[in-house]
């Protein structure tokens, strides 16, 4: 009998919830170069969702009130970091310097050979370029 597959085909969206919406709205689409494909406010749960495109990447940024923080660091369990591929690594990261985003020194994946960093959005969610 042969087994059967899930038939998955790559991810649909990543989902953020802001702690302030404005600023990571203005933060993924401002700096990140993100287009918003469709905003609405959720009045029956006080929240704002805005469907993003960055790049080949959709996200889904939300807003709700009194939303928990998330532990981050150390290397908690659960969703380690987000990563977007990027064509020139140093011109990413001047282009983030310009919007007074820090990242960490570019390194060397030793498994691939490829150049990546990390940085921060405005809730230290951790993002990653990696350049391909």
């Amino acid at each position: 009998m042969k087994e059967s597959k899930a038939n998955i085909s790559g991810f649909h969206h990543v989902a953020i919830i802001a702690s302030d919406y404005q600023r990571s709205r203005a933060f993924y689409v401002d700096v990140l170069g993100g287009t918003v494909v469709a905003e609405n406010f959720r009045e029956e749960r006080n929240s704002w969702k805005c469907d993003l495109q960055v790049g080949d990447a959709q996200i889904e940024l939300f807003s709700f009130p009194h939303a928990p923080p998330r532990v981050s660091r150390p290397e908690a369990c659960g969703l380690r970091h987000l990563a977007f591929r990027v064509q020139d690594i140093a011109a990413t990261v001047g282009h983030l310097e310009k919007h007074g985003v820090a990242s960490e020194p570019i390194r060397m994946d030793p498994y691939t050979g490829r150049q990546f960093t990390f940085f921060a959005d405005p809730d230290d969610l951790p993002l990653e370029l990696y350049e391909i």
